[in-house]
């Protein structure tokens, strides 16, 4: 059976990867592909435990070093939970978010710099890296004010994943600078989606894009 294709997606809270990964996940299971989603942190048991405290704003004074730390313990027990095994069995998996977030918000947001999280990466993943990253890079007003108003609605629910949130602009600068600098270096593997007009931002144009992207991945990969 050839191993399957490993897809993430990167972006700011309320960047919108979230809605087209589930998108894409859609057109390929409606295609007969088979298809493993999972997303970061969270996915496992541990994983949603360590989700559930990284990301209530209850939480306090987490050092910028043990957030990183518990982010790569998610991480070792999905690779082996959940993403090694679909890979093997020839799934397409989908996963929201991976070590580049841990780089451009820990590494960039909290300033750890990107050298021991990469470091960290090599130990803890076996430098295991996604075949394709889709960047989705709105601006980071926009994409701020809507991760927002999705979290309202989450404690509305009874759900409260605003820590990150809470954080101020500056430290989402540094997240979204960082970003684009993995994107400038992983030219090979980061593929950054942007829109420049009102017409390229809906939601059609950019799951279009997306589509694209990896229909062409997945014929090289295949061919």
């Amino acid at each position: 059976m050839p191993r399957g294709f490993f897809i993430t997606f990167e972006g700011l809270d309320g960047s919108g990867k979230t809605t087209h990964l589930r998108l894409l996940a859609r057109t390929l299971q409606a295609r007969g592909l088979p298809v493993t989603v999972t997303r970061q942190p969270g996915g496992t048991e541990l994983g949603d435990q360590i989700r559930a405290l990284l990301l209530n704003s209850q939480t306090q004074n987490i050092a910028p070093l043990a957030e990183m730390a518990l982010m790569f313990a998610d991480r070792a027990q999905s690779l082996q939970q959940i993403i090694e095994p679909a890979l093997a069995s020839g799934h397409i998996v989908l996963c929201d978010r991976f070590t580049d977030s841990t780089e451009a918000y820990q590494g960039g947001g909290r300033a750890l710099g990107s050298e021991r999280i990469l470091e960290l990466h090599r130990a803890v993943c076996g430098n295991r890296w996604p075949d394709l990253t889709l960047l989705l890079l709105p601006d980071i007003d926009s994409s701020l004010s809507r991760a927002r108003r999705r979290n309202v609605h989450q404690l509305i629910e009874g759900v409260d994943e605003n820590r990150f949130e809470a954080e101020q602009r500056t430290f989402y600068e540094r997240t979204f600078a960082k970003y684009r600098e993995i994107a400038q270096r992983e030219v090979s593997r980061v593929v950054a989606i942007e829109a420049e007009t009102p017409a390229e931002a809906t939601v059609e144009a950019i799951q279009e894009r997306i589509l694209k992207v990896v229909e062409e991945r997945l014929a090289q990969f295949s061919g």
